[in-house]
């Protein structure tokens, strides 16, 4: 419970603050993602990074019990496919940065996803 707890700290903070950036600068962060997938060798490095903290949440975190902290190895896990995706299938996840980058609404959703898991892992991490 306290390896969940220090997870839920972070992944709390880190989803909190950056979805409220992108609520707050949309445009900021469709030009960020625009000049992303420009440059594919920071594609690549992402890729890495993500599999890679993807893959140290579920070695440390590999809980699958119908509780708060699943939210933390599901996040694992999508972490393991996103960088396994943009090291494996890189046009792929360039088309969707795309499809995202042509709609503000868009980013919005992904901005409320990224508050709310915030605000959830926020509340277990600090206040529980």
């Amino acid at each position: 419970m306290q390896t969940s707890i220090f997870i839920a700290k972070i992944l709390g903070l880190f989803y909190l603050v950056f979805g409220l950036g992108v609520l707050l600068n949309t445009k900021h962060y469709r030009h960020l993602l625009e000049d992303l997938i420009k440059d594919r060798a920071h594609l690549y490095w992402g890729g890495i990074f993500a599999l890679l903290v993807g893959f140290l949440i579920v070695y440390y975190h590999n809980a699958w019990q119908v509780e708060w902290y699943v939210l933390i190895t599901i996040l694992g896990w999508l972490g393991i496919l996103k960088g396994f995706l943009l090291i494996v299938f890189p046009e792929a996840m360039v088309d969707l940065a795309k499809a995202l980058t042509k709609s503000e609404n868009s980013l919005h959703v992904w901005g409320v996803i990224m508050l709310v898991v915030g605000l959830v892992l926020g509340y277990f991490g600090y206040m529980a």
